[in-house]
């Protein structure tokens, strides 16, 4: 059967339709389908026909698919959330009755590989902090702890654990929230906006930089980040420039797979705290200081100069990376926090 739809360059699980002008979008995971649409009768008519060759169980409006739960808040509006992924957690590490926190992570915790003993069962770690992992697709607010207590997979240490079971008393407390999303006003082309930031040669054990990003389809959060840098930077400025680069490749596929939803927005915008990045960015002059970093620096500048992306100099204090780059105190966290969508239940 030929149904004549496209499947997507940017994700293989999905595929597009479009037909007098009317557009349908299909993904597929397994033998779990999500299907949606601009028409209610051409999402009829291809349902039944997809009926017809597979035998489809169809289970109604989305409601919980591969552990998220999709709550209507709105007429226009969604509530993402894994409460019962993280109930399921809590119960399985005996942590269902734990007091809460306010943070995932104390603002002065500095985890390195030594000064605690090793943890006497390194499987539980890892299967918890794994576990960890997933609930990150609607908690923007603990990627970075969870990213943190991944880099010691190989040997946990005693301390480690403790700060895994800080994840959890704080998953605890929030265990009704998750990511928010909303509605575009059709009137305007959405924006795409996109804060990077790096804390540099944050980690004590080989000084390496955290970079972290937020991407925003219009008010909704729709790509983040939080991991190690792969070398040692030499400057707060390399830090802040590699970050912005990889970051600016995110941004150009997700600018290519809305062109594939048929979707046309403005020229994206990054915005970075780092004035140095910023100016490097726009300006061709190179010199001895970045030699090293010319093929991340070529990168930005060619996708700047064919106005492709644009950068930004934001205050620091309006960087909402923040939160995904370094551990903060509770009224920096929780103010983030909201930034990044993440909200509870009503």
């Amino acid at each position: 059967m030929q149904l004549h739809f496209h499947p997507s360059k940017c994700d293989p699980s999905l595929f597009t339709y479009l037909e007098g002008g009317h557009t349908v979008y299909i993904l597929v995971y397994v033998d779990d389908i999500i299907i949606t649409g601009s028409s209610s009768s051409l999402l009829q008519d291809i349902i039944t026909k997809l009926n017809v060759a597979f035998s489809l169980k169809h289970l109604g409006d989305l409601d919980y698919f591969l552990g998220i739960q999709v709550t209507k808040v709105a007429p226009q509006a969604l509530l993402l959330t894994q409460s019962k992924y993280v109930k399921d957690l809590l119960h399985r590490t005996n942590m269902l009755d734990c007091t809460p926190v306010t943070t995932p992570m104390q603002s002065t915790c500095k985890l390195t590989k030594v000064g605690s003993p090793p943890l006497s069962d390194p499987y539980m770690y890892r299967s918890v902090v794994g576990a960890l992992q997933y609930a990150t697709l609607t908690r923007p607010d603990i990627a970075y702890a969870v990213n943190k207590v991944c880099q010691f997979m190989a040997l946990p240490l005693e301390a480690h654990w403790v700060a895994v079971k800080r994840i959890l008393r704080y998953l605890k407390g929030t265990i009704s929230h998750g990511l928010h999303l909303s509605a575009l006003p059709l009137s305007t082309a959405p924006s795409i906006k996109l804060f990077c930031d790096a804390d540099w040669a944050s980690d004590p054990d080989d000084r390496r930089s955290t970079s972290g990003a937020a991407i925003y389809f219009g008010p909704n959060l729709v790509s983040w980040w939080s991991k190690k840098q792969h070398v040692v930077a030499r400057s707060s400025t390399e830090s802040e420039f590699r970050s912005m680069a990889h970051a600016a490749a995110d941004v150009l596929w997700i600018q290519t797979l809305l062109k594939e939803l048929f979707i046309n927005c403005q020229t994206p915008q990054i915005l970075c705290d780092n004035q140095s990045a910023v100016l490097l960015a726009h300006n061709p002059v190179m010199h001895t200081k970045t030699k090293h970093m010319e093929i991340d620096l070529f990168f930005v500048r060619e996708k700047v100069l064919t106005k492709q992306l644009q950068v930004l100099h934001i205050p620091g204090t309006d960087q909402w990376a923040d939160v995904l780059t370094k551990p903060l105190a509770s009224t920096a966290f929780l103010s983030l926090r909201h930034k990044l969508r993440v909200v509870t239940s009503p």
